[in-house]
């Protein structure tokens, strides 16, 4: 199963289960598709395109591969978390690992909800559609100030968080908690940054 959002809709699109799936492999950077189904705020799609690839790439994810990263309002992100995780009303972000046989489903980097059942993730051997990401901008400026601190830290963080949970990664039990943030801390100082994580970023919600 994999999602095709086409405006405010969400569309299923069935495609046959396979005993395996393809596998990426070869050089040249993975393919991220960007879409912007929100009118809450101006979305710089290519500057979170890149960002979306480099997360992908510091992870030794290379060529042959796909994932779409979906930018989209509240009632779409709050349909979605209600069919998929049981929760009521919109969240930050919404990951959808496709390996070719099922869909999982998990939550932002504040969510205490248990992630997808996957073996660690092995690099080498993804398949070619990785999944999708969505981020809802709108819910991500609510939190922003309490969360990472600025909106555009904020959208960043939720991009790379995504992709991380599109490739395996949880945040489940404290040690993978610990690894999915220092991933994200790197990746976003390498990448978004250029530098340290500036003060007041936080990457859990206040309790």
């Amino acid at each position: 199963m994999k999602f095709v959002l086409e405006g405010t809709l969400v569309v299923t699109d069935s495609r046959p289960k396979v005993d395996a799936p393809k596998r990426a492999g070869g050089d040249g950077a993975p393919e991220v598709f960007c879409s912007d189904e929100q009118d809450a705020m101006v979305i710089d799609l290519d500057r979170w395109r890149r960002l979306a690839i480099a997360t992908l790439q510091s992870q030794g994810v290379r060529g042959a591969c796909e994932l779409s990263l979906f930018f989209v309002d509240e009632a779409t992100i709050a349909d979605l978390n209600s069919e998929h995780m049981g929760k009521v009303g919109p969240t930050d972000v919404l990951a959808f690992p496709l390996d070719g046989v099922e869909v999982a489903e998990t939550q932002g980097p504040g969510a205490l909800t248990r992630g997808p059942a996957r073996p660690h993730p092995d690099h080498d051997d993804m398949p070619t559609l990785l999944g999708d990401v969505l981020v809802c901008p709108a819910v991500a400026e609510k939190q922003a100030p309490t969360h990472a601190g600025t909106m555009d830290d904020e959208l960043a963080l939720l991009v790379v968080h995504g992709c991380l949970h599109v490739l395996g990664y949880d945040h489940d039990t404290d040690e993978a908690l610990a690894q999915m943030r220092a991933i994200e801390v790197a990746v976003l100082s390498a990448h978004h940054w250029n530098g340290p994580a500036p003060e007041g970023f936080r990457q859990g919600h206040d309790e």
